[in-house]
């Protein structure tokens, strides 16, 4: 267990517990978004434009020409032939179904997104505005507008219309079957119709192995070999705190640990505990001496002599290139090589997630927390949705309450539906250290008491970002080049966060670019680095396969399950019992 600290509910920003109350009661109706901060915003925004007369005369004009053209094309959209006069920016695919091209559908659809311009327009370029504020305007404008989307509803979406006349209503009837069944789900707490096609350890994380060791915060699991002989180094994997780690051990056909161990390494894997309001005074310094830190004790303790190819995912990235700049201070070199997957190390750019991070956003949700204890996952799994909406929520409204049909439950989505907690101490430090003040990449993040420099690292460093990561853009993830003086590999891969990096070979339509900096190598800026970098077809985990095994010795003898005589002896068969935490 560790040592707990005394209730420090108010040394952190400290401010009357009545406020914070307060705030937290109002929480539930603005969904934990910070009405402050919202208001701020649109108060620079609206301030600066009314003090703008050419940008108002410039968003008239504009206004009147789009009516204009609205107004032409709705006069000319009965000829089939007739050319649209605006398109759909790039990633929009809510109106390539054919019976968009049609009347009236095709002038509807002309209309939104004629009316989607403007406000582009209207919320992004006015001078004075702060790029926050801006980008929270922009952003809630479309968030907005993406409600209305005729898209989205029964008489001016052609699809659903023909659906419709052809079942004779029945998928209304089956959408609204379907709204009430969510419905009823989530008011229970019960998991996504579907989720019970799916169970850890069943058909989920089933690739064998043991619990060696277990703290209060981790477990960690050894894998078993399967083949006759391993490379020297073991493999240890430090997963994000905020899902369950499983999403790199998924059905055995999606499991990046079970490709690793058929590969012949040797494979560790950390499974957090899932916290609770017990849990509130766990901080950072904990997650790295509890988690990372006793892991790599344990990995060396049963494969001794050898050092580890440490791997980090997401959040657990960022805590492994902590624990990495910190060992490196010490001049502690077990670290064979360091693979960073779709993991942030400066925060200056963190898209559209930046959004809902600001003072007055962190303070909200210090108080959120200040009041359970935690973060509950449901909050974050908002956030995240909102941020990626037409895919995740209306692009669902259609399919499922619309069209009446169920959106096929995958393993991934079993996996993001089983959330976990983060407790109030540790999350409020992370948003603090990291996005409002970015001390990583500044060289002020204290590891016992010293700051420390991710330029003191010296193992290879593999880097892996997503193409439409919406958690962390690959444009920010790529500044790791400009924090590190050795070799760095970085690829980009299609797909998206999760995705993206569940990626296994054979899948269609998978790609991606890999170019790899020397120590003394010059560095490329994102957009030099997409034309500098060789486009492959195919999964990324072969090439980093062939990376890590560069890096590795010859193949020999299988190590130990565990090391019996240190104490360290199998507990339970893999996944153990922490991801089965509620």
């Amino acid at each position: 267990m560790p040592h707990y600290r005394q209730r420090f509910a108010d040394s952190h920003r400290p401010g009357p517990t009545l406020d914070r109350w307060a705030h937290t009661q109002l929480s539930p109706y603005t969904r934990g978004v910070s009405t402050a901060s919202l208001r701020m915003a649109f108060d620079d925004w609206v301030t600066h434009l009314s003090m703008n007369p050419a940008e108002q005369l410039k968003l008239l004009q504009l206004a009147m020409q789009n009516v204009q053209h609205g107004l032409n094309y709705a006069v000319q959209a009965q000829r089939n032939d007739c050319k649209p006069c605006i398109e759909p920016m790039v990633h929009d695919t809510r109106f390539t179904y054919p019976g968009w091209q049609h009347w009236p559908f095709n002038a509807i659809s002309q209309s939104f997104l004629l009316t989607q311009q403007w406000w582009q327009e209207a919320t992004t370029g006015v001078r004075g505005v702060s790029p926050h504020h801006e980008a929270v305007v922009n952003f809630t404008a479309r968030q907005c507008l993406d409600m209305v989307s005729p898209a989205n509803f029964v008489l001016t979406n052609p699809e659903v219309l023909e659906r419709t006349q052809e079942t004779m209503g029945a998928n209304l009837r089956q959408g609204f079957q379907n709204w009430l069944e969510d419905i009823q789900r989530y008011q229970s707490g019960a998991a996504p119709k579907g989720s019970e096609l799916y169970e850890v350890g069943r058909n989920l994380a089933v690739t064998p192995g043991q619990v060696i060791y277990r703290n209060h915060l981790i477990e960690l699991i050894q894998y078993t070999p399967t083949t006759g002989q391993v490379r020297p180094e073991p493999v240890l994997i430090v997963p994000a705190w905020i899902m369950k780690y499983y999403i790199l051990d998924l059905s055995p056909n999606n499991s990046l640990i079970k490709y690793l161990v058929d590969q012949g390494h040797t494979v560790f894997a950390m499974s957090w505990t899932n916290p609770t309001a017990d849990d509130r005074e766990l901080d950072m310094d904990d997650y790295l001496r509890m988690g990372v830190m006793d892991a790599l004790e344990v990995v060396c303790a049963v494969v001794p002599r050898h050092k580890v190819h440490a791997v980090g995912y997401c959040l657990g990235g960022t805590l492994l290139a902590i624990a990495a700049a910190a060992m490196a201070r010490e001049a502690d070199d077990r670290l064979a090589s360091m693979t960073l997957i779709a993991a942030q190390t400066d925060f200056t750019e963190p898209g559209e997630l930046e959004l809902f991070i600001d003072d007055s956003q962190v303070a909200h949700l210090e108080d959120i927390m200040w009041d359970r204890g935690y973060l509950d996952s449901a909050q974050m799994a908002g956030a995240f949705q909102w941020m990626n909406s037409n895919d995740l929520i209306w692009s669902r409204l259609l399919k499922d309450y619309l069209l009446g049909e169920r959106t096929p439950f995958s393993d991934l989505m079993a996996w993001n539906a089983d959330g976990t907690r983060l407790p109030y101490r540790m999350h409020t430090q992370y948003l603090h250290r990291m996005f409002l003040k970015n001390d990583l990449a500044s060289g002020r993040y204290p590891v016992n008491g010293k700051p420390v420099a991710l330029t003191d690292v010296q193992c290879p460093i593999y880097g892996i970002g997503t193409v439409r990561d919406h958690v962390a853009p690959w444009r920010s993830v790529h500044k790791l080049h400009l924090l590190t003086n050795v070799d760095t590999t970085f690829l980009l891969t299609s797909g998206g966060h999760n995705v993206g990096i569940v990626n296994p070979p054979g899948l269609p339509g998978r790609s991606y670019q890999v170019l790899t900096r020397r120590h003394d190598g010059p560095y490329l800026d994102p957009e030099a680095w997409l034309q500098a970098a060789v486009r492959h077809e195919g999964s990324w985990w072969p090439h980093w396969l062939a990376w890590l095994q560069a890096h590795s010795g010859e193949v020999g003898p299988l190590p130990a399950m565990g090391a019996p005589d240190m104490g360290l002896s199998p507990m339970d068969d893999a996944p153990g019992q922490y991801v089965l935490q509620k």
